[in-house]
């Protein structure tokens, strides 16, 4: 059996590759600094006959991000994909944007992904494969978003960290990818302090040339495609899943 670990995968697009990973036969390793919703979708996997085993885990953390992977390949050999999902948008005007606040979205959002796939390549070398995806957004690849600079600049540091990591761990036949969603329907979009907010979101719809915004389970579904022998040809890739917003905008 394979076992995927997947960051922030108690709610949201995580909780969505979880389920979808859970499906395709995998063994689930859900981590979150949300302990209760991350326990909650392992007792679900379980419940439908899946694998699941959960780790309370704060990205920002090197220890425990070392500890986790540690304790995941001391149980179950070694780690064969790795999904960096979690990650924060915080809304912050420029003269508010501190150091402090810029840091904080930095260490979650970008230094959060590589302290994990640090801790894990070393195994997935030694087995020659292995696969990781990393998740960026279109307010990485394409969009500025005001008053989310700092967000804007960790996703986009996204796209350079799987692009860099793709060349290095080629040769060792570990791949790497990443996706960049448009708008889906998730806590974080669904904000109203922080982001769109439900009204902002259906909004949002009228000029997606798909005519909806998208659900976690259209993210989860691209995930688990990159992370499969049917992707195997792809590495240094950030798939962008928007409905056709980025094309359909003139």
């Amino acid at each position: 059996m394979k076992t995927v670990l997947i960051t922030g995968a108690g709610i949201g697009i995580g909780r969505a590759t979880a389920h979808a990973f859970a499906r395709t036969g995998h063994r689930v390793v859900v981590t979150d600094v949300l302990e209760d919703d991350g326990a909650k979708v392992v007792e679900d996997i379980r419940s439908n006959g899946g694998e699941a085993v959960f780790h309370a885990l704060d990205v920002k953390s090197t220890e425990r991000a070392d500890e986790v992977v540690a304790t995941v390949e001391a149980e179950y050999g070694v780690l064969d994909t790795l999904i960096c999902n979690a990650g924060i948008a915080h809304k912050v005007p420029l003269d508010d944007l501190t150091d402090e606040k810029w840091d904080h979205t930095f260490e979650v959002d970008l230094k959060g992904m590589f302290r994990l796939v640090r801790a894990a390549a070393p195994m997935m070398r030694k087995a020659g494969s292995g696969s990781i995806v990393c998740l960026s957004s279109i307010m990485g690849v394409a969009y500025g978003w005001d008053e989310h600079v700092h967000y804007s600049a960790a996703k986009s540091g996204v796209v350079g960290l799987v692009r860099g990591l793709a060349v290095e761990l080629a040769p060792s036949g570990v791949r790497v990818n990443g996706v960049a969603p448009g708008y889906i329907r998730t806590a974080q979009a669904l904000s109203k302090e922080h982001s769109l907010g439900p009204e902002g979101l259906e909004k949002a719809a009228e000029f997606i040339p798909m005519g909806r915004v998208g659900e976690p389970e259209d993210i989860a579904d691209v995930i688990v495609f990159l992370a499969s022998d049917t992707a195997r040809y792809m590495t240094g890739q950030v798939v962008t899943v928007d409905g056709g917003l980025l094309v359909g905008r003139y």
